[in-house]
């Protein structure tokens, strides 16, 4: 969520169509939260309500979602941490195949070049 917010911020900021590749981007972030619960088979909708209440009512909250109880929980608490280095590295990586699989896709839309008839003699 935190990452979302600041992104979000970033894309208000930002002119011309970047801004519109930072919103996507922030909303794929806010995403996420929603799948790991589904994927834990917990009420994703009220799970992440409860997350983005804590984080917009808290200023430096660190609530995240703890999968063990179905809950909203401090991470701090629990232990978990993430290192800079680690993140940094995974959103490059993941920027990197969004950026390679757009490039795939436009050189499938891309017309055929034309042909010409080679004749043999």
């Amino acid at each position: 969520m935190l990452m979302a917010t600041a992104v979000r911020k970033e894309a208000l900021l930002t002119p011309g169509k970047e801004s519109l590749a930072m919103e996507a981007f922030a909303n794929a972030l806010t995403m996420l939260p929603t799948i790991i619960a589904d994927n834990a088979g917990y009420d994703s909708a009220d799970l992440v309500s409860q997350l983005r209440a804590q984080h917009a009512n808290t200023p430096k909250c660190l609530a995240g979602l703890d999968m063990e109880n179905g809950c909203v929980g401090d991470m701090a608490q629990m232990g978990v941490t993430e290192s800079f280095s680690v993140k940094r590295q995974m959103l490059l990586s993941a920027a990197e195949a969004a950026e390679m699989i757009l490039r795939v896709d436009d050189i499938i839309k891309c017309a055929p070049r034309p042909r010409r008839n080679d004749e043999c003699m």
